[in-house]
C-alpha cells in the first residue's frame, strides 16, 4: 500500500492548525492536539522533528507553545512529509535504479519515475498558505 504515514498526516494537520494563526503567534500543543484530535505524546514527537527541520518553533514555559519557523506561503506539503518520513518514493527503482537489474527493459520504471515527479511537484507547490485557504473555503461552504 502506497500511503503517507499516520505521523505524517498528524504532521500536515498540526502544521495547518498552526499556520491559521497569526504568524509569530504560538499556540501550546495541547490544543493542536485537542483541536486535530491528535494524541498528545505522539504530536509531542512530531513537534520535535518539525522544530530539528526547521518548520515549527517550541517556547517552553508559561507563555510557551508552538509557532511556524518560517511564513506559511514557504513551507510545503512536501517539506513536512519528508520532515515525518523522509524522500517520498513510489518503487525502490524510483529511488536508485541502479538497484533494478532490469532496469534497462522494464515497463514500469518510467512510468512509476514520471508518477513520482509529478506527486513530488504536487506537493512542493502547495504550501500551507494554500492549504489554510482550502480549510476557510471549505469550513465557509459548510456553514
Amino acid at each position: 500500500m502506497l500511503e503517507i504515514t499516520r505521523q505524517a498526516d498528524y504532521a500536515l494537520r498540526a502544521t495547518v492548525e498552526v499556520a491559521r494563526m497569526e504568524y509569530g503567534e504560538r499556540a501550546p500543543t495541547a490544543t493542536i492536539a485537542e483541536r486535530q484530535q491528535i494524541p498528545l505524546p505522539f504530536l509531542a514527537k512530531i513537534v520535535s522533528q518539525l522544530v530539528v527541520r526547521g518548520i515549527l518553533e517550541a517556547t517552553r514555559g508559561a507563555s510557551g507553545g508552538v509557532s511556524l519557523a518560517r511564513p506559511a506561503d514557504t513551507i510545503t506539503m512536501l517539506e513536512v512529509i519528508e520532515a515525518i518520513d523522509g524522500p517520498i518514493t513510489i518503487n525502490r527503482c524510483t529511488r536508485d535504479p541502479v538497484v533494478c537489474e532490469l532496469s534497462a527493459t522494464c515497463p514500469f520504471c518510467e512510468i512509476f519515475t514520471d508518477a513520482q515527479q509529478q506527486l513530488v511537484d504536487k506537493l512542493n507547490g502547495t504550501t500551507l498558505q494554500n492549504l489554510v485557504e482550502r480549510v476557510e473555503n471549505l469550513e465557509a461552504a459548510a456553514a
